[in-house]
C-alpha cells in the first residue's frame, strides 16, 4: 500500500507577509513551520503504515528549496521518503497551478493508493487544493476526515458534517483532508531523527513533471491578488465634558436616536 501526504511549509502565524506589488505571499523567512493540519494528516498515514504491512508514506511538499527541512521532519516523524518540487517555474501559483503541479508528482510516484492532506492551510485558509488535486487525479475525495479505517481494498471515513457526523466507504485509490479532531500529533524520534539525517530528498524541477510551463506559476493561475493594503481605522470622536446641566446627556441620546441604538 502507498500512502501519499501532502504538507507544506507556512510561516508562523504571526509571520505572514504578502508583496505588495504582486500579492503573492514571501516564502523566503527563516520562521516556518509544517502546516499544522498537514502534521495531523502526516500521524494519520504513520498510524496506518504501524498497523499494517507493507505500508509506505510518502511525503510530498512544493516550495523554496528550504522546504526540504519540513520533509526531513515528516521522515523523522516516520515517513519513508520525501519529494519536493521546487524551482523559478511553480512560484505565483494559485490553487489551481498548485493543484495541478501536485498532482502530477502523484501520478509520477504511482501507483498510489491513499493521498491525504490537511483541509487547509494556515497562510492561505482556502480549503481547495486537495479536492482540487482528487480532480485531476480523477480519484473520489473525503473532505473533514476526522476518523479513518484502512482496510485491504477500501477505508471507512469519518466526516464532520453541520449537525454531527457522517460514516462513508470508498475504495481505493481515494484522497483525504482531514481536521484537527482526527488524532495528535506525535514528536520525531531518535532513530527517525538519524534516518532524517541520512535520507536524500527527491527534488523535481519543471521539467521532470508531464505539464506545460503555462500551466505552471503565475502563468497558469487564473486567479490573481489584485492589491494587497492593510486596512485603516478611523473614528470620529464626540466628546461632550460635563458641565453642571443636562446638554451633555441630551446630546447623547440625540446620537442613539439617530443612529436607531434605542
Amino acid at each position: 500500500m502507498n500512502i501519499v501526504v501532502l504538507i507544506k511549509q507556512v510561516p508562523g502565524t504571526d509571520n505572514v507577509k504578502l508583496d505588495p506589488k504582486t500579492g503573492v505571499m514571501i516564502r523566503s523567512g527563516r520562521d516556518t513551520i509544517i502546516n499544522p493540519l498537514d502534521e495531523n494528516a502526516l500521524e494519520e498515514a504513520i498510524r496506518i503504515k504501524n498497523s499494517r504491512e507493507g505500508v509506505k508514506v510518502t511525503a510530498v511538499s512544493m516550495g523554496p528549496e528550504s522546504a526540504v527541512k519540513a520533509l526531513k521532519e515528516a521522515v523523522a516523524m516516520g515517513a519513508d521518503a520525501g519529494v519536493l518540487i521546487s524551482g523559478r517555474a511553480f512560484a505565483g501559483s494559485d490553487t489551481i497551478a498548485t493543484a495541478k503541479a501536485l498532482a502530477a508528482v502523484i501520478k509520477k510516484l504511482s501507483p498510489v493508493d491513499l493521498v491525504i492532506c490537511g483541509e487547509r492551510a494556515t497562510d492561505g485558509e482556502t480549503g481547495q487544493t486537495g479536492a482540487m488535486i482528487a480532480n485531476y487525479l480523477d480519484f473520489p475525495v473525503q473532505t473533514y476526515v476526522s476518523a479513518v479505517e484502512a482496510k485491504e481494498d477500501r477505508v471507512m471515513v469519518k466526516r464532520t458534517v453541520e449537525g454531527g457526523f457522517e460514516r462513508v466507504e470508498v475504495s481505493y485509490p481515494v484522497l483525504l483532508t482531514v481536521n484537527k479532531d482526527i488524532n495528535e500529533p506525535g514528536f520525531p524520534t531518535l532513530k527517525g531523527k538519524l534516518k532524517a539525517k541520512q535520507v536524500d530528498i527527491s527534488i523535481w524541477s519543471s521539467e521532470e513533471l508531464d505539464l506545460d510551463k503555462s500551466e505552471l506559476g503565475l502563468q497558469g493561475s487564473p486567479t490573481r491578488v489584485v492589491k494587497v493594503f492593510s486596512p485603516k481605522l478611523s473614528r470620529d470622536t464626540i466628546l461632550y465634558q460635563a458641565d453642571g446641566t443636562s446638554k451633555p446627556v441630551d446630546e447623547l441620546m440625540k446620537f442613539l436616536n439617530a443612529k436607531e441604538v434605542l
